[in-house]
């Protein structure tokens, strides 16, 4: 991979760059610019990006972004000049993530959702940085039972901030409202993507989320546990397609929130067969008793990314699973051959 000089490149700010979405994104900005991945490591893995770290213009930087956050401290970022060249985008993907079973990490998921978001506008007040939350289709809540509406923008949602999920979901919602106040206030670009599940290559094996569990199982011929019942269906966009969408909508005229997502509604049935098919695995599929960690989201109305970002998801859902499929092979081969003997 070639590489200018870091002060030919805009500088770039990652916060979660070493989680799966985060990391993707990271591969898709150091072509051009000079990338600061920051994360705490929490949900995210160094290995992600690990193929970056010889690069000149890439730095990662362990760091809890709910603590006070000053990047001129660091000293592996005074080549990029922050003092003089500043700081011209911030991606914001910091938020620990997996919701499937009592939540190890909630103040630190409050914490990123509301300090975190709070240092984040700081530096972007502070370096007139171009700023881009990744929100979620957290916000919009669960629909009720039956209930197949498309999800626009305009929708405000119903969530239940003392659920088990409250964390994250209405945590989600008070970040939203954190950009809103500091564009108001202080005339900065902020902008809110609304990104609904996401799936590929880099997901966690020990991720719970309906993709990643399901490979996991499968290629462990291991019972493929749904929860939930068949016939429910779900959105499912592959990793590409949602870096695409985001890299649009950072260089649109949009404020938003955005949907970010796949309109193609998949049953968990489909999903299930699918993946028996592609691991060619003798796993019997079960479908058990909804779990209140795990969440059922509604469809996204992708009308506005269409008509204003030109964007939709192009991927189909088993092409993404085969390239998924493959990486999570990998990864389990990886992980066996790390164990001492």
């Amino acid at each position: 991979m070639e590489t200018s000089e870091p002060l030919q490149r805009k500088n770039v700010l990652v916060t979660g760059g070493a989680g799966f979405i985060g990391s993707h994104l990271c591969d898709s900005l150091i072509g051009t610019c000079n990338v600061i991945c920051l994360d705490n490591l929490i949900s995210g893995n160094i290995e992600n990006v690990n193929h970056l770290l010889h690069l000149p213009n890439f730095e990662f930087i362990r760091h809890d972004l709910s603590q006070p956050t000053d990047l001129e401290v660091f000293p592996e970022l005074k080549k990029f000049k922050l003092p003089y060249h500043g700081l011209q985008e911030i991606y914001h993907l910091a938020c620990p993530t997996s919701h499937y079973e009592k939540h190890a990490h909630q103040l630190d998921t409050a914490l990123a959702n509301s300090h975190g978001t709070k240092n984040v506008l700081d530096l972007a007040v502070k370096y007139h940085s171009k700023v881009m939350l990744a929100s979620s289709s957290a916000v919009y809540g669960e629909p009720e039972p039956g209930e197949q509406v498309l999800l626009a923008e305009n929708n405000y949602g119903r969530v239940n901030q003392l659920g088990e999920r409250g964390c994250y979901d209405e945590g989600k919602r008070f970040a939203e409202t954190l950009v809103k106040i500091y564009r108001e206030e202080y005339k900065i670009d902020a902008r809110i993507a609304r990104i609904f599940q996401t799936y590929g290559p880099r997901m966690s094996l020990e991720d719970n989320r309906l993709i990643p569990r399901l490979i996991s199982r499968a290629i462990t011929n291991q019972p493929l546990v749904v929860y939930g019942e068949p016939n429910l269906r779900t959105s499912l966009c592959y990793i590409a397609d949602i870096i695409e969408g985001i890299g649009k909508f950072m260089q649109s005229e949009l404020a938003g929130p955005v949907n970010l997502g796949s309109d193609q509604p998949e049953t968990y049935q489909k999903v299930a067969d699918l993946v028996k098919e592609l691991t060619d695995t003798s796993s019997v599929i079960s479908f058990e008793s909804e779990s209140p960690y795990i969440a059922h989201r509604g469809m996204p109305d992708i009308k506005l990314a269409k008509d204003k970002l030109g964007w939709f998801p192009v991927v189909p859902l088993k092409e993404g699973l085969e390239l998924t499929i493959a990486n999570m092979r990998g990864s389990r081969v990886v992980k066996m051959t790390d164990i001492k003997l």
